[in-house]
């Protein structure tokens, strides 16, 4: 897999990114990571939440976004690949990949479903990105969201990830953390003061599907959460100051687990990718 080319020395604006948590509808972050490609400029940070750090850590490790486009779309392409790759985790005890637990006795080890499916050449730790890179997760007993950019990429981003009875909690310096989404859907508050532009990707989105049918238990789970995540979202661009470039792909007719349908989202994303291309252009000329 390509690399993108190390980032020069900062001489035009400084710009942040946030990348926002919605499932496989993050996938719908790579379009977004092309405009800036295409047009020549990195971002200054990077701040994701769940699939947003997922995809985050890759690109600032400096893999180029149409590389994850079509790292992607072969990684998703069909149930057999995504079975292959969990196969491969066999030279370590398969059990070790779920986590029995009280109710559910097939949560996920989220730290070993990263290693199936973090394409080659993402750092190993914070310190080891070309970008500066910050993933926020939710500490559970404080019910707060945490900034984490140091350290052990892998649990971190894990951590960010981990949404309750999917996947397992993960420890960090002793507290318990989940899904970042939960209490910070799109991050935009933690990127540094002193940047002269911030862009926000939301990928949220309100449940979609035939207004007649009953959802299954795990449906009517995740669309609860997505109409949760919505309301901080709007709680926090009411109340804080907000991104300068806000982009919301038109991605609701896709599932939080759609990932089988990579191509699809990453396609109906371009029109975002358009409208991205054009909001920095015009920003970029006041600079």
């Amino acid at each position: 897999m390509a690399r993108a080319p190390k980032p020069a020395p900062q001489s035009g604006p400084r710009i942040g990114l946030a990348l926002g948590g919605g499932g496989a509808r993050g996938l719908a972050h790579i379009p977004a990571l092309e405009a800036f490609d295409d047009l020549g400029i990195r971002p200054t940070q990077v701040v994701g939440t769940s699939i947003g750090a997922i995809i985050g850590a890759a690109y600032c490790s400096g893999i180029a976004a149409n590389d994850l486009r079509h790292y992607a779309i072969s990684a998703f392409r069909h149930r057999g690949e995504v079975l292959n790759r969990l196969w491969k985790l066999r030279h370590e005890r398969f059990a070790d990949l779920l986590t029995p637990s009280l109710g559910n006795p097939v949560q996920l080890n989220p730290e070993k479903v990263l290693d199936a499916f973090l394409p080659d050449g993402v750092a190993r730790t914070f310190e080891g990105l070309q970008i500066p890179l910050t993933t926020v997760a939710t500490d559970f007993y404080s019910a707060t969201p945490v900034a984490l950019s140091s350290g052990n990429l892998r649990v971190a981003v894990a951590a960010s990830m981990a949404i309750p009875m999917m996947f397992r909690p993960v420890v960090v310096d002793g507290a318990v953390m989940i899904d970042g989404g939960v209490t910070d859907p799109l991050p935009f508050s933690f990127i540094d003061r002193g940047m002269d532009l911030v862009v926000a990707i939301d990928v949220v989105n309100k449940p979609k599907g035939d207004t007649s049918k009953i959802p299954s238990p795990y449906e009517a789970i995740f669309g609860a959460t997505q109409i949760l995540m919505q309301g901080v979202v709007a709680e926090r661009l009411a109340h804080l100051n907000g991104p300068n470039i806000l982009i919301r792909p038109n991605i609701n007719v896709f599932r939080v687990l759609d990932f089988l349908k990579a191509r699809a989202i990453i396609r109906s994303a371009e029109p975002a990718k358009d409208e991205l291309k054009r909001a920095l252009e015009k920003a970029l000329r006041q600079f």
